[in-house]
């Protein structure tokens, strides 16, 4: 019937206080999938990475994913993928979203683009709930969609692109250690105090106007997690340390991307963010952890054809 390759973006979650409502997606890494239709039915998917993925199709999040676009639309057909390009899995930046976005993408284009963007999302989103064992688009919506997204209803699903603020860069690492996705939830407070969902609420309200109003100074004053980050920070060696460090080079904030191990630094300038990218390699060279790291300007760039 056809082939296609497309490129989904990895992204950050959270943005600190915006645990499963909010993320962004990072353009110049993610992953690229060849897909292709033909006649009958089943899927097959082949790795051709250096990344270990699971060789039984039931438990990768493209079969969900690819499953889901087909009861939406009525389609039949025997789906083929190759894996070109993969994100680490329990990386922090959107391993599993990225994989479930490119797939979810990559049906619609095969297919003419039956589905509207937010159904393409609710597609990935069986790929994350294989992945952690919860329906949430804080990593596939802006996979999908590029940019930043506020996720504002789950019932049903109600997406918000906010603007991207013309200043808005940030540096991201991620470190040579292994958190799972459903691990790190599963350490979290199942109840919070009144007194600290009244301050995230305000934290999330700020950094909403403040990317609205491209005041990144508010924004940066705002990316401040109090639900989440206090049991996350575990994971990461020297965690409270490395953000002083950050903070004294002039970054507007640290916080852990997604359930972690990797951290994000928030600059206004792209040079602000190249030397906390300096300060977190040389952090975890102390340290004796191997990583990636980048410097990146914030786009709209979502998942796309190649």
């Amino acid at each position: 019937m056809s082939t296609v390759r497309v490129f989904a973006p990895a992204s950050i979650a959270n943005l600190g206080c915006g645990f499963d409502i909010i993320g962004l997606a990072l353009d110049e890494v993610g992953d690229v999938l060849e897909m292709s239709a033909t006649e009958g039915e089943g899927i097959s998917i082949a790795n051709d990475t250096d990344i270990p993925l699971p060789e039984d199709p039931e438990k990768n999040v493209i079969t969900p994913v690819i499953r889901k676009f087909l009861e939406i639309t009525g389609k039949r057909a025997h789906i083929d993928v190759r894996i070109e390009r993969k994100i680490s899995p329990g990386s922090g930046i959107g391993s599993s979203a990225a994989s479930s976005a490119a797939a979810a993408y990559g049906m619609n284009l095969l297919f003419d683009c039956p589905l509207t963007e937010e159904d393409v999302v609710l597609c990935a989103m069986e790929g994350e709930n294989l992945a952690s064992g919860g329906y949430h688009a804080d990593n596939a919506g802006p996979a999908v969609m590029g940019g930043i997204v506020l996720i504002r209803g789950y019932e049903p699903l109600d997406l918000i692109k906010i603007p991207v603020p013309g200043n808005f860069y940030c540096a991201v690492i991620h470190p040579d250690i292994v958190v799972s996705t459903k691990e790190a939830r599963s350490i979290l407070p199942r109840e919070i105090p009144l007194h600290d969902a009244i301050r995230q609420w305000g934290n999330v309200g700020g950094m909403v106007a403040g990317l609205y109003s491209g005041n990144m100074e508010l924004v940066g004053r705002a990316m401040k997690d109090i639900v989440a980050e206090p049991y996350r920070k575990q994971f990461i060696p020297g965690f409270d340390e490395l953000r002083k460090q950050l903070l004294a080079a002039g970054a507007l904030a640290m916080n852990i991307a997604g359930s972690g191990p990797s951290v994000f630094a928030l600059a206004d300038h792209y040079e602000t963010a190249y030397r906390a990218r300096k300060i977190m390699n040389a952090h975890f060279d102390a340290l004796g952890i191997g990583y990636e790291s980048y410097a990146i300007k914030i786009t709209n760039k979502g998942a796309r054809e190649l």
